[in-house]
This record gives C-alpha cells, sequence and structure tokens, in this order.
C-alpha cells in the first residue's frame, strides 16, 4: 500500500509541476497577446482574430492548468503535512495572489473583446512581470523553506 501511494505521489508531483509549467505559461502569454492587441484597430479583423487567440489560450490552457495545479497541489500539500507549515501558507498567499492575477487578466481580456483598451502597452508589458516575481518567490518558499 505504502509503495502504491509513493508512486502515486511522485506522478502527481510530476503532474502539478507540469501544469505549472503550463499555467505560467500562459500567464506570460496573454498580457503579451493584450499588447498586440491593443495595437490592432478596434473591430478590425485582426483585432478579432486576438479574441478568438485569448479565448483559446484561456479555455484551453490557462484555466484547465489553474484548476489542476490547486487540486493536485492541495492534495499533495495535505499528503505530505505542509499544511501546518509557515512556508507553505506564505506559498498559498503567494498561489493565491497569483490565480487572483489570473482572474483579473481573464477579466481584462473580456474587456478587450468588449473593445474597451484601459491600460496602456507600456502597463501591460509591466503587468507581464508579475507570474516571473511571483514564481520565483514560491520556488525559493518550496524549496528552501526559509521558515
Amino acid at each position: 500500500m505504502m509503495e502504491t501511494l509513493s508512486v502515486l505521489y511522485i506522478w502527481l508531483k510530476s503532474a502539478h509541476i507540469i501544469f505549472v509549467v503550463f499555467w505560467m505559461a500562459g500567464l506570460f502569454m496573454l498580457p503579451r497577446f493584450f499588447v498586440y492587441h491593443q495595437e490592432s484597430a478596434v473591430g478590425s479583423e485582426e483585432a478579432a482574430k486576438w479574441v478568438d487567440r485569448e479565448s483559446k489560450l484561456i479555455k484551453i490552457i490557462l484555466n484547465p492548468s489553474i484548476i489542476i495545479v490547486w487540486v493536485v497541489g492541495l492534495f499533495l500539500a495535505w499528503n505530505i503535512g505542509a499544511m501546518a507549515e509557515s512556508w507553505f501558507h506564505a506559498k498559498l498567499l503567494f498561489v493565491l495572489g497569483l490565480s487572483g492575477y489570473h482572474g483579473w487578466i481573464v477579466g481584462y481580456a473580456k474587456k478587450l473583446a468588449r473593445g474597451e483598451r484601459k491600460l496602456t502597452g507600456k502597463q501591460l508589458r509591466l503587468l507581464n512581470e508579475v507570474p516571473g516575481i511571483a514564481a520565483a518567490i514560491i520556488v525559493i518558499l518550496v524549496v528552501a523553506k526559509p521558515f
């Protein structure tokens, strides 16, 4: 029984890492898509193509990945007893923040689809740094467990 759980744990941990990579890739790509989308004329054929690309990225990569990351991640944390660890609480805080960012950029995609362009290209390029900074902090918390 323990051997089966050990093998299952390794596969679930692998799945968690793989889907974190997919999620992060989507979080990097979508704001970059926004930059190009905003450079196209409102209502143009090019803008419609960006809406389609953004929608596919959200539906095929981002949303499934965040669900799998959360479900598998919580199972893994429960399995190793991480829920009682300070490093895990900090990690969870950053993952919640990244999840909020995910929700915000999905919402911004809907605004762009309606022709609303509230942010500049420069602001979107700066927002593109959020997932990278969060990922660096999360990796340090998980690997180094500084507290």
